[in-house]
């Protein structure tokens, strides 16, 4: 899947948390979402003088169900459930009230880049080839050599 793919899929699939996403068609889909975002930034800053403005609020707002929604088929890809996308949460419900009792903010922040670096490293694996419990494989026929025939 190419750039353009990767975001009309993440577009078209607005609110789509079931099937696969292929690597590329999430790394493609983060890299147009940062570019933007970056932009909307500068934008921001030249026009209101603020580093948070209408530009990247609004950005954030539309980007956001379907970045969720490509980072879940992802894992779909990987045949994991999207659940885990849930994981830092629960890394914070988990740290937050012993980091409240004890001091240690430290420990929190850890655990917290723990999660994101797992999911960072989930995203990074290659999905299962042929399907799997979330459907059928996004690179199915893509990029695959075909034997020859016997003569």
């Amino acid at each position: 899947m190419n750039f353009w793919q990767a975001i009309a899929s993440g577009f078209s699939n607005y609110v789509n948390f079931s099937g696969r996403a292929a690597r590329s068609e999430y790394w493609y889909w983060l890299l147009f979402v940062w570019i933007v975002a970056l932009a909307a930034l500068l934008f921001d800053r030249s026009i209101v003088h603020h580093r948070h403005g209408p530009f990247e609020g609004v950005w954030t707002l539309v980007t956001f169900l379907p970045g969720l929604g490509v980072s879940i088929r992802r894992l779909h890809d990987i045949d994991r459930t999207g659940w885990w996308m849930l994981l830092p949460c629960a890394l914070v419900g988990i740290a937050v009230p012993f980091a409240w009792l004890t001091g240690w903010w430290i420990q929190m922040v850890i655990l917290i880049v723990i999660g994101i670096a797992v999911l960072i490293y989930w995203f990074c694996q290659p999905g299962k080839p042929g399907p799997n419990r979330f459907g059928p494989d996004p690179l199915a026929g893509v990029d695959q050599i075909t034997p020859r025939p016997i003569t």
